[in-house]
């Protein structure tokens, strides 16, 4: 049984993601998050609360079921995130009442829980699930279908099955697993390690961010004037005229604000430091980008 502090801890998990939330897109099932967004909630917290957690520590805590709590400094740091004073103001804002129900009550009212919790686990394990995944520009928002996309199935106990995406930029696996766990390669996309679960299957799409570099890096090697010409013309439509566009400074030593002109420039010339740019939010408004923010690592 789930102890009374796990239940807390669960309520102020869901709290923190909907701060999260408020400020950023992104699925609200933490479960789906991908490597980007793990990484933007990182920021986040720190830009919050001067504090950051491990990825292995997020997993542990955010993407499976916590089988412990965190330790009292975490708890604290992630209550001051969701706007309480600290971990014990959070536990007396949110107090789940003791369960006081005589031992045989509780019996009757579980076994029939736990028999039909069974059945039901067994008729999913012999069900196959199919899972439909669709891979969408970051920036630009669109179906990448120009391409075709390495897929690299990576379920647990299972051989690694290679794919490709099809002429709509999407694959089809079927698998006995409630979840698919796979990485996903691109020529002109960075590498992520995607998870998706059955409980969401019908939010199938994933966002990749778009490796800028090397796009632009085969655009100059070969001359391609005309596709080069075509992407600028896509990058004016895709930010707004005002849009807002911020180079954040390693340490906290200042930031620097582009125009819409110059951060397409930035965005269209295979320079070293665009090779190491990296978004790290984004803000939308009727369709265009009127925020952002990035870093030169």
């Amino acid at each position: 049984m789930i102890s009374n502090d796990l239940q807390l801890f669960n309520t102020l998990k869901e709290l923190v993601i909907k701060t999260f939330l408020k400020k950023h897109n992104a699925s609200k099932s933490v479960k789906d998050w991908s490597g980007n967004e793990i990484v933007l909630f990182q920021e986040d917290l720190f830009d919050s609360v001067k504090a950051r957690v491990s990825e292995k520590w997020f997993y542990t805590y955010f993407k499976n079921d916590a089988e412990k709590l965190p330790r009292v400094d975490m708890l604290n740091l992630l209550s001051a995130y969701a706007g309480y004073k600290n971990w014990s103001d959070f536990k007396n804002s949110n107090h789940v009442a003791p369960n006081n129900k005589p031992k045989s009550l509780k019996l009757f009212i579980i076994l029939p829980i736990l028999i039909l919790t069974l059945l039901t686990a067994i008729w999913l394990s012999n069900r196959s699930h199919n899972y439909s995944i669709c891979f969408i520009d970051d920036i630009k928002g669109q179906p990448i279908n120009s391409i075709r996309l390495d897929i690299k199935i990576l379920n647990t106990d299972e051989t690694p099955t290679y794919l490709k995406s099809n002429s709509n930029g999407c694959f089809n696996y079927s698998t006995n697993a409630d979840y698919i766990k796979f990485v996903v390669q691109s020529p002109y996309h960075k590498t992520d390690t995607i998870v998706k679960s059955i409980k969401n299957i019908d939010h199938g799409n994933v966002k990749l961010n778009t490796d800028d570099y090397a796009l632009m890096l085969d655009y100059y090697s070969n001359n391609n004037i005309v596709d080069w010409k075509a992407h600028r013309v896509n990058l004016e439509k895709i930010f707004s005229n005002d849009a807002l566009i911020y180079q954040v400074y390693p340490n906290n030593i200042g930031i620097e604000l582009f125009t819409k002109n110059e951060f397409i420039n930035k965005l269209t010339t295979p320079t070293k430091s665009l090779k190491q740019m990296k978004i790290l939010s984004k803000t939308y408004a009727n369709g265009k980008i009127v925020k952002l923010k990035f870093i030169i690592e």
